[in-house]
Formats: structure tokens, sequence, C-alpha cells
């Protein structure tokens, strides 16, 4: 049976407990599945081919912890001298699940290209939604990011 000094000590011990809170490893900055990111698509083609492009790893190069795929050098190199113009915003988390908060994977298929920035949502459906007001929901996305990220 507990003694009351050992009680005393628990409760004492109480109100630290609450606030420890278990580590929690953050996200990474870029969605690339199985480290790839994009699915291997170039991002510079939704800018110069309308649309995702497949990727070649032998244009590829490694940035932001992330696997970039290219169609062709000269692709690859337009990124390499400004990856920030053609990355996809929120690191290519879906731009309607970071809006409210969250971070959902996406689908190369699923993107948009808004006042000359690469957006991607998790689905066709969740891109129809998006594309509904789409200047409110980046707002929203924007005061997320990247703090979602942990």
């Amino acid at each position: 049976m507990p003694t009351r000094r050992a009680l005393l000590a628990q409760a004492a011990l109480l109100p630290a407990l609450a606030l420890a809170r278990p580590a929690r490893a953050a996200e990474p900055e870029i969605f690339a599945r199985d480290g790839i990111a994009l699915g291997g698509a170039d991002p510079v083609g939704y800018f110069t081919g309308g649309g995702p492009v497949a990727g070649s790893a032998a244009e590829a190069l490694m940035w932001r912890g992330a696997v970039w795929m290219f169609a062709s050098a000269r692709n690859r190199m337009a990124f390499e001298m400004d990856p920030t113009s053609y990355c996809p915003r929120f690191g290519g988390y879906c731009a309607w699940a970071m809006a409210r908060g969250n971070l959902e994977p996406t689908v190369p298929e699923a993107w948009t290209i808004h006042q000359g920035r690469l957006y991607l949502n998790s689905s066709l459906e969740i891109r129809s939604r998006w594309q509904g007001d789409i200047p409110a929901v980046i707002a929203r996305a924007e005061a997320n990011w990247p703090g979602v990220l942990g």
C-alpha cells in the first residue's frame, strides 16, 4: 500500500508529466515517395510541357533531401539555376490539405499552375475543389506552412 509521502510525491510530479510530450519527428520538407520528388515527373515539364513529363534517372539531382528527375539536361539546368521557381509550393504536399493544416501525399496528375507557382493535390477530385477558390485556399495554406511539418 502506498504511503502518504509516496502519493504526495506522485501528485507533485503530475504537472510536469502533463507538460512532457513524446518527441515527434518532423516531416520532410519535400514530399518524396521512396525519396523521389513528384513521382519522377520533371518539375520543369509542368511549365514547359503543359503537365507532368516523365523524368529520367540519367538526368537526376538531389535537392532538399529528395531526388528530382528531369526529361533533359536543359530542364535539369533550368531547375539548378532557380529551383524555387519550379518546385511545387508546400514541398509538393497537397495544397488543399495544407489549407486545413494537414499533410497529404499528392499525385503528379493533380496539378495547377497559379500565378507562376506549381501546386499539387492529392487527387483529381480534390483538385476540382481546390480550383473553386484558389486564392483563399492558398492564403490559408500559407498560414500553415511550414509549421505543419512539425
